[in-house]
């Protein structure tokens, strides 16, 4: 699919701010799922955006803006050429060993209940790791509800809740797969249907490298998927993160727009 993709956020503040520095994630790179045709940010005030590429292979971009700053409107845009391979990516643009997405961060935490849960379903799939993401991923859907208005809990809390934030069904998915030593990220981007998303990546030997699994969708991404950022958790695939300095208060929202343009 051609897709038309606008991400949009906007932020207000309650007295004017004297400064903002923010470092963004909105370009999505080209993989074998998709093809990035164009792609802009636009920042509302008068900045210099400066191009890096982190650790992860993401790019990201920094900016400081000295104020008075009363609105500050940051606005991705472009098109995106998607495919549908099964989830399956291949090589990336890979900078870190492999063992790297092996270890846990505060909100992929192993806990025992963690570690059970995931190994019930490498045996029920015959210690096979691809059969086995796949277990985790259904059982995932079936037993636990999204709902992004409930507080963050680490995986071992959302095992017990079942209910949870679509970012907080990734982490644990992360930390289940981890737990079976497999080497896994969390992978952030859009679904076709106008939503932020996030899913995970695990690695699958040499044969077939990083392949996706989302547990919210109970599938393997396809050409709805739109991949944005990657890493070891949310933290690290935020598509705008900063500080602002301010008295009183701010508001933040977020608008995405996806079109289909054409079937590709």
């Amino acid at each position: 699919m051609r897709l038309a993709i606008t991400h949009e956020t906007v932020y207000r503040f309650e007295h004017p701010a004297s400064r903002a520095i923010q470092t963004l994630r909105l370009t999505p790179r080209n993989t074998e799922a998709q093809l990035v045709d164009r792609w802009r940010i636009d920042v509302s005030q008068d900045c210099h955006l400066s191009p890096v590429e982190d650790a992860f292979g993401n790019l990201t971009h920094t900016f400081s803006i000295d104020g008075p700053i009363d609105e500050l409107v940051i606005s991705a845009s472009g098109e995106v050429v998607t495919e549908d391979t099964n989830g399956v990516l291949h090589a990336t643009r890979d900078r870190l060993p492999l063992m790297a997405f092996r270890r846990e961060t505060e909100r992929t935490r192993i806990e025992p209940p963690v570690r059970a849960f995931a190994a019930d379903a490498f045996d029920t799939a015959g210690r096979e790791p691809l059969a086995a993401l796949h277990t985790l991923m259904r059982r995932l859907a079936e037993t636990v509800a999204v709902d992004d208005e409930a507080e963050i809990r680490p995986p071992d809390a959302l095992l017990a809740e079942k209910v949870g934030r679509v970012e907080d069904v990734a982490h644990l998915f992360a930390a289940l797969a981890r737990a079976l030593d497999i080497p896994t990220r969390i992978a952030g981007g859009w679904l076709a249907r106008g939503v932020a998303h996030t899913w995970i990546e695990a690695h699958l030997g040499p044969s077939l490298g990083w392949v996706g699994f989302d547990a919210v969708e109970n599938s393997c991404p396809t050409d709805a998927w739109i991949r944005r950022a990657i890493g070891l958790d949310a933290l690290d695939i935020a598509a705008v993160r900063g500080v602002r300095n301010r008295l009183g208060g701010e508001t933040e929202v977020t608008r995405i727009t996806i079109r289909e343009v054409s079937r590709a």
